[in-house]
């Protein structure tokens, strides 16, 4: 075992009678100003994958690169030094998908490959860590995160921390405020203009003070009410009340199964 697997675990057994604010202390230092992209290791935990095939696991490892799990067993702690892990020690800990798919807690999934939200190597690093004690399956856990937030001894999202020890992660990421917000200003966006789909049926022109207005088979204003652009992402809000969105795809913008083009 090297130095840094050492230093780690004593850190842990010393902070067992401690505040949980404490918990694996330095491996969180080293998980925050982690900016060369080392894998971050839990490692000796009770691990409920929700995965059909791997199953639940104890005293196994999750091992997370970047944003996506990439391992998840028995023995990964034996390659930690090798591949300069930040290690974690979960003695006495669950780890347990972040994201519920509770179809698949109820055992409503067919294939394998249908479940979402499993802790399966390829899929996004979520994933949430409690004591035993709280974590007698997936929805004890949660519960916990729900009910009991103090007691969640991590809580990832996309390989970051959003809790640790039971208090929030320093820049961790924060909910838009509730509510419908301004139109924004879309002066200079490339993005606005009048889309028109293949078979020249529906044309939606975004306009600059964040309104749509659709022509659908050449009828006019067929739907019009305000729209947000967040990266890729459009949502709409209708004058109507009801709510869409589409997706920026290249030189296409996709909304209800149909792809424009601006025209």
């Amino acid at each position: 075992m090297s130095d840094t697997d050492t230093n780690t675990l004593t850190d842990a057994d010393a902070d067992a009678d401690a505040d949980t604010v404490t918990w694996n202390s330095n491996a969180f230092d080293e998980i925050v100003s982690n900016d060369a992209g080392r894998p971050v290791l839990f490692t000796n935990a009770r691990v409920l994958t929700m995965d059909p095939l791997i199953g639940t696991m104890t005293g196994a490892d999750v091992l997370l690169v970047g944003a996506l799990l990439v391992g998840v067993g028995p023995g990964i702690i034996t390659a930690a030094q090798d591949d300069n892990a930040i290690v974690v020690d979960c003695t006495g800990m669950t780890v347990v998908p972040a994201v519920v798919d509770t179809v698949a807690l109820v055992g409503g999934r067919g294939h394998r490959s249908e479940y979402v939200a499993t802790l399966t190597p390829g899929n996004a690093g979520d994933l949430l860590v409690v004591p035993d004690e709280f974590a007698t399956d997936v929805a004890s856990a949660q519960a916990t995160l729900l009910t009991r937030p103090d007691q969640v001894r991590a809580l990832v999202a996309a390989g970051k921390p959003v809790l640790w020890a039971g208090t929030d992660a320093p820049d961790r990421p924060t909910a838009p405020e509730a509510g419908i917000p301004a139109a924004g200003d879309m002066t200079g966006s490339p993005r606005t203009g009048v889309w028109i789909d293949k078979n020249d049926f529906l044309h939606q022109e975004l306009t600059t003070d964040g309104r749509y207005d659709e022509t659908r088979g050449g009828r006019p204003h067929a739907y019009e009410g305000r729209y947000w652009i967040d990266g890729d992402r459009i949502d709409y809000l209708d004058d109507l009340g009801f709510w869409a969105f589409g997706e920026f795809q290249g030189e296409e913008l996709h909304h209800a199964g149909y792809a424009m083009r601006l025209g």
